[in-house]
């Protein structure tokens, strides 16, 4: 139908070319002439009249254009993105970095510190060994004391006071040793007490600090309820446990002055 549509205007148009021609023949060639621009008008509108528009294709082509736009923008806003944060990471690492250096070096300035430290006090005790009191003897900044009577332990202790001393408090292996060799003739009152307290039965240093290394002989120490004392040492050099009536002899302790 489409080419009949077509065909059917020029079929009328020749048609009345003829009308004219044959009632004035003067007007022949200016009748061809409008009839040729007819034609030509009509063969320009003919192909536009077949292809109708299509507005779905065409707003498809625009949403393409559009999301191609938007896509290239996300990817550098993502690029974007990506390159600050390997910066910010590089940062971090840096300062990490910086960090656990500065903490080697805080921790290897307090070793050291605490390694002078020790070495002035060792040096302070050397230079004070020679002032503890006739029949005291000097081991690190002490001065210590070995009683040749015996009594029982809370008047032991009174009788250190009054030297400005105290029952002596073993506070590690050194000086562990160093007492036994001291008590090597018998057993000695050492600042170690054994009561019970809220029905506990627990052993503290004349200076209420508690045991932090004990030297105790095997099966000790045993709670009965009873006042304890230690002493130091049996042939083995481990403390034993007496009642604190019993009399035994003594050590004193005071610091170097």
């Amino acid at each position: 139908m489409a080419a009949d549509a077509v065909a059917a205007p020029r079929l009328s148009l020749n048609v009345r070319y003829n009308r004219n021609v044959e009632e004035n023949s003067g007007e022949e060639e200016e009748n061809q002439v409008e009839i040729l621009q007819d034609e030509e008008h009509y063969a320009e509108l003919g192909p536009q009249r077949a292809r109708p528009r299509n507005p779905a294709a065409g707003n498809r082509r625009c949403f393409r254009a559009t999301a191609v736009t938007l896509g290239g923008f996300y990817l550098l806003v993502l690029a974007g993105l990506f390159i600050r944060f390997t910066l910010l990471q590089t940062r971090y690492d840096q300062l990490s970095s910086n960090y656990s250096q500065i903490q080697r070096k805080v921790s290897d300035i307090s070793v050291e510190n605490s390694q002078l430290q020790d070495e002035i006090k060792q040096l302070k005790c050397r230079i004070k060994e020679k002032q503890c009191p006739d029949r005291w003897k000097s081991f690190g900044c002490s001065c210590y004391f070995k009683s040749e009577q015996t009594d029982y332990w809370y008047g032991r202790r009174a009788d250190c006071q009054m030297s400005g001393a105290d029952l002596v408090i073993i506070n590690n292996e050194e000086e562990q040793k160093f007492v036994t060799e001291l008590s090597k003739d018998g057993e000695y009152w050492i600042g170690l007490l054994g009561q019970s307290q809220e029905g506990e039965y627990k052993w503290k240093w004349v200076d209420g600090s508690p045991l932090t290394e004990t030297f105790w002989a095997s099966g000790l120490p045993r709670g009965d309820g009873n006042y304890k004392a230690a002493t130091c040492c049996d042939q083995q050099g481990k403390w034993t446990q007496r009642t604190y009536g019993d009399n035994k002899k003594w050590i004193c302790e005071k610091d170097i002055i």
